[in-house]
């Protein structure tokens, strides 16, 4: 199975709503904005050799509804002119440092 890849967690978080659900907020073009998306509990055998891959998508479709790529007051009234090309960055560095955190168990005999 060289290769192999499974999808075990999946989360999706309209941008607009990542502060707070009551107050949608635009982000700034060449802002950078922290965004934290807790997933949910999942407990995975990670074996010897396993490797963890993480994909960051501007849209999910057609699992998830398209994504204009730019602030619309409700994204359901969107129009065809509303859908944009853009440009999304993830940054790592000591001043802006990009994470994922994770909690074991501890080791389990085999």
């Amino acid at each position: 199975m060289g290769g192999y890849q499974m999808l075990i967690r999946s989360e999706v978080i309209r941008g607009r709503f990542r502060n707070s659900y009551e107050r949608p907020e635009p982000f700034i073009p060449n802002r950078i904005t922290k965004v934290s998306l807790p997933l949910q509990d999942l407990f995975h055998d990670f074996k010897r050799g396993h490797r963890i891959m993480v994909q960051i998508q501007s849209s999910w479709f057609p699992l998830v509804d398209r994504n204009p790529q730019k602030y619309v007051p409700n994204i359901f009234k969107a129009v065809e002119a509303d859908f944009v090309s853009a440009i999304h960055r993830v940054y790592h560095s000591p001043e802006y440092p990009t994470q994922l955190q994770v909690s074991t168990l501890g080791k389990f005999p085999r």
